[in-house]
């Protein structure tokens, strides 16, 4: 394939970074060429909503670290929203259990949970891109990203989810 200068209309070697003829720039004309990928042309084009995210289990902040714990056993989930009138303030996750927790449960286990928690987490909305929350979850190393609308938590996603979705458009792929 060759390059066809705008300037002069000579025709060069697809790949140089100028005109051999006017010596003008024809770097705006390589364009990297990349194979079509069906998972990650996917996840540029579908919105958040078509993961399902799962209605938010939601505490205060004043919930004692035990009972919090106890919520997230029975819901059989990772993570917990804490909320006040309606509006984030944090999540509290497994991960924060281990690294804020720990070993010092006993000592531990009637503080509020707002102690514990991760505040004003990263958040996205339903309409935006399944690859923005791949980036956030690789970027902040989340393993679960509230979704909102507003201040107000709608929804939870993990990467559990963002996992089932590459699987699914492996196999309609035919990867």
């Amino acid at each position: 394939m060759a390059l066809i200068c705008p300037d002069c209309g000579v025709e060069n070697i697809d790949g140089v970074d100028t005109c051999e003829s006017c010596g003008q720039s024809l770097t705006m004309l390589n364009k990297p060429q990349r194979a079509p990928s069906p998972v990650g042309d996917g996840m540029l084009r579908d919105q958040i909503q078509s993961l399902h995210p799962k209605q938010p289990v939601t505490t205060s902040p004043g919930t004692p670290l035990e009972d919090a714990l106890h919520i997230m056993l029975e819901n059989k989930i990772g993570s917990i929203l804490v909320t006040e009138d309606d509006k984030l303030l944090g999540i509290f996750s497994e991960r924060d259990a281990v690294n804020r927790v720990g070993v010092e449960f006993n000592a531990l286990r009637d503080r509020p949970i707002s102690e514990f928690m991760t505040p004003l987490p990263g958040t996205l909305e339903a309409e935006n891109k399944i690859i923005f929350a791949v980036h956030k979850m690789a970027i902040g190393r989340y393993r679960h990203i509230p979704i909102v609308e507003g201040d107000r938590p709608v929804g939870v996603i993990s990467i559990r989810d963002i996992l089932r979705y590459v699987k699914e458009h492996m196999q309609a792929s035919g990867s």
